[in-house]
């Protein structure tokens, strides 16, 4: 078993936050009306995707009844439809459409992740369990050492990942990187940090995020890797 394997068997049993903990066994347990035959995942969520990555995609947190469920992350909502249609539109997923764990689905040159693994009340992760995710993203970046761009779904996203940097005693440029959809920092580490709205339903049904927004993101990300 390789060392992103053993991460992520660890984030899965992780324990760590009472209040996420109970939430997403709860939610597994009542699950909604339109899932009453599915068998929740109810666990913390793990990273996904190709060990040897040169794009990292960052979220929020799971979804009480997408990545909560399923057991992946970014698979079983709308958010995550989008995501995967534009990360196999640019040639980092072998289909669009991620379902379940056994879908058959496969990342090409990239790895998703959230910075909060398990699914919050309310989608509001509290400062305390932030902290206590971020020694998983800290080991994930560690081990993911190919990296050349992060695409940070949200302000939220973005700021962490700066955070998460910083823990690891790289020095965030002044002024600080400031999140904007199609912001672009290129970081001392030679990693390129991009901006980009989320794509719920919120911003998705509004307009805020449109298709051709959202494309834009991973079109510039996938030249931004093949300049290199």
């Amino acid at each position: 078993m390789n060392d992103i394997m053993l991460l992520q068997n660890t984030i899965a049993d992780c324990v760590r936050c009472p209040r996420l903990t109970t939430y997403r066994r709860e939610v597994a347990k009542e699950k909604v009306k339109r899932f009453k035959d599915w068998e929740y995942w109810g666990r913390p969520i793990p990273g996904f995707g190709d060990p040897k990555a040169q794009l990292y995609v960052l979220g929020l947190a799971p979804a009480a009844h997408g990545g909560n469920r399923t057991g992946r992350v970014f698979t079983g909502d709308r958010s995550g439809d989008w995501l995967y249609e534009a990360l196999h539109a640019f040639g980092f997923a072998n289909q669009p459409e991620s379902i379940h764990r056994e879908d058959g689905l496969r990342l090409q040159n990239c790895y998703v992740a959230a910075a909060v693994r398990c699914a919050p009340p309310a989608n509001k992760p509290t400062k305390e369990e932030f902290e206590a995710c971020r020694s998983f993203v800290v080991e994930e970046l560690e081990l993911l050492r190919q990296i050349e761009v992060v695409v940070a779904l949200g302000k939220i996203a973005f700021d962490e990942y700066l955070r998460t940097c910083q823990e690891m005693g790289r020095a965030i440029p002044s002024p600080r990187p400031k999140f904007s959809h199609q912001a672009e920092y290129v970081l001392p580490w030679s990693v390129t940090l991009l901006g980009s709205y989320h794509p719920s339903q919120q911003n998705t049904f509004t307009g805020k995020l449109t298709r051709s927004m959202f494309h834009a993101i991973f079109r510039r990300g996938k030249r931004i890797i093949e300049s290199q």
